[in-house]
């Protein structure tokens, strides 16, 4: 068969290179037929027949299927080739100078729209009660709790320790280590070995001296740095020596240290920026600030993390319950939550939750706004799914984030028999003061 072909080729490339020239003829004679003033027209050529076509084609059919086929790639290399791109231009984008580098998408030079649902995520200072952006809480904290040194010395030493310190385990070891050290000289108040600590003991310089804020709390309680004698050594060395005054008041020492013990961090409290809109076809539209979607340098490397991992957990099978796992780890990538509660009359209720707090704040925070808050209350998202605060379920493992629209209404049973007795509940659910503030949603 490929002879067939080479032959066919070979006869129209004959054809195709025009009249011979006789080998004893001088290269400048022209062949006589070219002189005359007519032009021969060239006979077209004759196709193959039909049955010559139907042999080439099969001929040629059987030759590919005996050619073996390059292997393409595989699904699973399309997905480890695409992740790995996915990847590398992460990467990128987090290392060129115009890309910041703590944030997933870059706050807005603009100014703030007004059709935003809110202005951003904002928080509350317990200490001062000052409201605060993300990125301003942190630093105002920190400022407060050396201001208060001038008025509680131990009580801003104790929240300088739980919260300028962020290993939680070293805090606990170093609060402990204190603690024993208070309970020896609660226990033993005549030895006077128990009165002072060696500052260049191994265990205070591992479990204390490392700590921001002990110092100060040793101080505050009536400790004083004292440099004495070493006995049966040469030189002296720093102690913190017990004063009179606090070895006269042992009480107040067991009082410190229950509160040292007790003590949390001093941490900012969302602000929850609570709403009340009028009725609008709005209630579904939601207009997010880049703050709900912002990640910081911890998250960002987290993400990247499991981006990576992804490429083995792809090319593996698995089981439901490892990618129930895996969907739930992906709703953890938002912090923020913004929801709306549609009640009764069509006034919606709107505020800012962390993605991880369970429903029994979002029933408190509704149950808080009620008229006659003793009534017991359902809410249902989208496609009816009922929210049961008894499950304490996460908001994120409900599917309410970033945003979501959650409708009120009030127990079936409850509003029956509240019927059964001649009464109704009232037209609107909020307090009057919340009507007072209403807002047009736009």
């Amino acid at each position: 068969m490929k002879k067939f072909f080479q032959e066919i080729k070979a006869d129209i490339k004959f054809k195709s290179a025009g009249p011979g020239q006789k080998l004893t003829d001088s290269a400048g004679e022209k062949n006589p037929k070219e002189k005359s003033p007519q032009v021969s027209l060239r006979q077209p050529r004759q196709g193959p027949t039909d049955e010559a076509q139907r042999a080439a084609a099969a001929a040629l059919a059987r030759l590919e299927q005996k050619q073996p086929r390059a292997r393409g790639p595989t699904s699973q290399d399309s997905i480890r080739n695409q992740v790995r791109k996915e990847l590398q231009a992460e990467a990128t984008s987090s290392n060129s100078p115009g890309a910041p580098g703590t944030n997933l998408v870059p706050e807005p030079k603009e100014e703030i729209s007004p059709h935003l649902a809110v202005p951003g995520v904002y928080f509350i200072c317990p200490l001062t009660g000052v409201t605060l952006r993300r990125d301003q809480r942190d630093a105002h904290i920190k400022e407060a709790i050396l201001s208060h040194f001038s008025t509680d010395p131990v009580a801003a030493s104790i929240m300088k320790i739980h919260t300028f310190n962020r290993d939680r385990d070293r805090v606990k070891l170093g609060v402990d280590t204190i603690a024993k050290y208070l309970d020896n000289i609660h226990l033993h108040p005549e030895e006077e070995k128990y009165q002072k600590i060696k500052l260049h003991n191994k265990v205070f310089q591992e479990r204390i001296n490392c700590l921001e804020g002990t110092h100060e709390f040793f101080e505050a309680i009536g400790f004083k740095k004292l440099t004495l004698p070493v006995p049966d050594q040469e030189g002296s060395e720093e102690f913190y020596v017990l004063g009179e005054a606090a070895r006269a008041q042992p009480q107040s020492l067991e009082q410190y240290k229950q509160q040292l013990l007790s003590a949390e961090p001093v941490r900012a409290m969302l602000d929850r920026q609570r709403r009340v809109f009028r009725p609008s076809a709005l209630a579904s539209h939601f207009e997010l600030p880049a703050d709900f979607f912002s990640l910081t340098a911890e998250e960002v490397k987290r993400e990247q993390r499991l981006r990576t991992e992804a490429v083995e957990r792809l090319s593996s099978l698995r089981t439901k319950a490892m990618r129930e796992k895996e969907e739930q780890r992906e709703l953890r990538k938002y912090t923020y939550a913004l929801l709306r509660v549609r009640l009764p009359d069509g006034c919606l209720l709107q505020g800012t939750f962390y993605a991880r707090e369970r429903l029994p704040v979002l029933f408190q925070f509704v149950r808080e706004v009620l008229q006659n808050d003793w009534l017991p209350f359902e809410l249902r998202a989208s496609g009816g799914q009922k929210l049961v605060e008894d499950e304490a379920l996460a908001l994120n493992e409900c599917g309410l984030v970033p945003s979501a629209l959650l409708t009120f209404s009030w127990d079936a049973s409850v509003l029956e028999d509240m019927r059964a007795a001649g009464a109704e509940p009232a037209a609107s659910v909020l307090r009057p003061e919340l009507l007072a503030a209403i807002e047009q949603l736009s």
